[in-house]
């Protein structure tokens, strides 16, 4: 599965890669590329397996299996400040996301992690965007975004 390190305020927690490690689950973590693209991908170790990446980020410092790595996972974890009732997400700006979630499989589910109050009714989509199907939320739990019959 593709997960991320929360950087500063972002709801998640870097326990939950471990979590996910130690249960036996092949976890991949972003990596920045050096230009601007979709993400590559690297195998999450454990923390001492870190590095200082662009942006605030924490890196794996093994093998970079390039952005097709994600095409490989059953879940897709992301971050995100917003979502609304259709799946439409809002990043930070740098479309690393939006370059990379075109590469995750139809049925495979992608889910933004979010505080309860991140779900709005609408946000400007693009035709670009890659609907989310979840919103992992700290008191309501899981919560199903969107159509998600092709997703």
């Amino acid at each position: 599965m593709c997960a991320y390190l929360p950087v500063g305020s972002e709801p998640g927690s870097p326990e939950l890669a471990d979590a996910l490690h130690d249960a036996g689950h092949e976890v991949l973590l972003p990596v920045v590329p050096p230009e601007a693209g979709p993400l590559d991908w690297a195998v999450y170790t454990g923390p001492r397996s870190l590095r200082p990446g662009p942006h605030g980020l924490r890196e794996p410092s093994g093998p970079r299996l390039g952005p097709d790595a994600i095409a490989r996972a059953r879940l897709v974890l992301v971050p995100g400040l917003a979502v609304d009732r259709r799946g439409v997400r809002l990043g930070r700006g740098g479309g690393y996301y939006d370059r990379s979630l075109p590469l995750v499989g139809p049925q495979v589910p992608i889910v933004i992690v979010l505080n309860d109050e991140e779900i709005v009714d609408e946000l400007p989509a693009e035709p670009h965007d890659r609907p989310v199907t979840g919103a992992l939320l700290p008191g309501a739990g899981l919560v199903t975004l969107g159509n998600n019959s092709g997703h």
